[in-house]
């Protein structure tokens, strides 16, 4: 895999292959052994087997990722064209959501009628959660992407972890507010793991159903309305949980909810390390700062990034959602992880060894002053008494110079209609097509989005940002 090797991305790019090409197929590789072990208990194997995947993730990932190091070889951009169109990554992606519901199946059968003593149903209720959890990465991939297939599958993917929310807040809020204080799902420096979960996962619902009933007002329609994509979601998970409790019992339910909440848990633990104490700053108007390389942590370990579609380049990632994972980049000048997600996780669940580890790494990020970071309102001032705020940061409160594109504004007569492209992916919102789907009808001038208004297709770029194109 040449884990260490760095490409220059002009150099050999026409005859650019990617390396890692059969080594993704670790990532459908996940739930075939959850598969496996489970077969295996059945066919009268040890019932240790039903912990084989567990260990695999929490202890054989972080040392594979320990031995085999990082992985800092970007594709040239010539050949990112090529890699979004070769069908081989999508099937990747796809393979992973059949044998993610045939063990969802399998194990809330064996969970009813397999007879497995307290520890045994434990290891099965992990195994099958851990899947669904990682699941969510799979429909994360999937969200993103601009074809109907895609988003469907993502929908499909989330409804065994009954997070069919994830698909709305995700892609229209998180992307949206991130490393900002509106977002739930970015964590503040002190904040513990414990305290950021209920925050998180109750933040994010009500941010998901919030989106849905504005864009729903817009088009005259109830929050009730089937049209409702959280309520889409949420009915998948429902019929899946019903089919399978009517035919095994209320027990069955028990199980399904158990390993969803683990499941989700995983997710939320994943967006805790993500952005730890990164903040988006204010500029002179009150915008937000557009997401850079610096407000998520990366990690370069190469197996975590096989085995979850490289989301640990997540500074790529909130740039540009709608690239696919087999081209994201490694930029320099993003903070790094000390390890892989699969580790990290397991030190996020043990606040005071997080502390130890990645408060120091956000001070440091932050050139010492914590002004510029997101604070736990109840530790800031242990944390300020703690890492005093430089000279220069007293005397000065902290404001962004990043550059802020302010839109063209244009003049139009009232028989001429104007087009405007997203700078980001490209994207043109057509006065004359207008955006049906956020409530926007053929002919809804550009004047009258509101300034808030966010790219439909990528959520990176606002109204502002918007070029007027000839």
């Amino acid at each position: 895999m040449n884990a260490t090797h760095t490409l220059n991305p002009a150099a050999h790019a026409a005859a650019w292959t990617d390396g890692k090409r059969y080594w993704w197929l670790l990532s459908p590789a996940l739930p075939l052994i959850a598969l496996a072990s489970v077969l295996g208990a059945l066919a009268g194997g040890p019932g240790a087997l039903l912990w084989l995947l567990p260990v695999v993730f929490y202890g054989l990932v972080p040392a594979l990722d320990w031995l085999l190091g990082e992985d800092r070889v970007n594709a040239p951009e010539s050949a990112v064209a090529g890699l979004d169109q070769d069908a081989w990554y999508r099937r990747i992606v796809y393979l992973y959501v059949p044998t993610q519901y045939l063990l969802t199946g399998l194990g809330a059968w064996m969970a009813v009628q397999g007879h497995l003593a307290a520890w045994e149903l434990v290891g099965l209720t992990l195994t099958v959660g851990m899947i669904n959890g990682v699941g969510i990465n799979t429909a994360h991939e999937l969200g993103h992407k601009t074809s109907a297939l895609e988003r469907w599958l993502a929908k499909i993917t989330l409804a065994p972890v009954a997070y069919g929310h994830f698909y709305i807040e995700h892609n229209k809020g998180h992307h949206k507010n991130v490393a900002t204080p509106e977002d739930p799902a970015s964590s503040r420096m002190g904040e513990t793991f414990w305290a950021f979960l209920p925050r998180s996962v109750i933040g994010s619902a009500r941010s998901a159903w919030a989106i849905e009933r504005e864009r729903l007002q817009r088009l005259g329609k109830s929050v009730w309305s089937l049209d409702n994509d959280n309520l889409q979601s949420w009915a998948m998970t429902v019929v899946l949980f019903g089919t399978l409790g009517l035919w095994l019992g209320p027990w069955a339910l028990v199980f399904l909810v158990v390993q969803a909440v683990y499941g989700f848990c995983l997710l939320e633990v994943v967006n805790y390390l993500e952005h730890y104490g990164l903040l988006r700053l204010k500029d002179a108007k009150g915008r937000y700062e557009r997401c850079q390389p610096k407000h998520s942590w990366n990690s370069n370990h190469v197996v975590t990034n096989l085995l979850l579609y490289q989301l640990q380049r997540h500074s790529d990632h909130h740039a540009n959602p709608t690239r696919r994972y087999q081209a994201l980049r490694h930029f320099e000048d993003s903070p790094q992880l000390p390890s892989g997600y699969a580790a990290m996780i397991l030190l996020a669940y043990f606040p005071p060894l997080w502390f130890r580890v990645m408060d120091p790494k956000v001070v440091a990020h932050h050139g010492g002053d914590l002004s510029k970071a997101s604070l736990q309102p109840s530790a800031r001032a242990r944390l300020l008494a703690r890492y005093p705020l430089p000279a220069s940061a007293v005397c000065a409160p902290a404001t962004t110079d990043a550059p802020v594109l302010t839109g063209i504004v244009a003049k139009v007569t009232a028989a001429t209609t104007t087009r405007h492209q997203c700078p980001n992916c490209d994207y043109v919102y057509d006065e004359a097509v207008g955006c049906v789907h956020e409530g926007f009808p053929a002919g809804t001038r550009w004047a009258q989005l509101p300034e808030s208004w966010q790219c439909p297709q990528c959520a990176v770029r606002e109204k502002p940002d918007f070029r007027l194109l000839g």
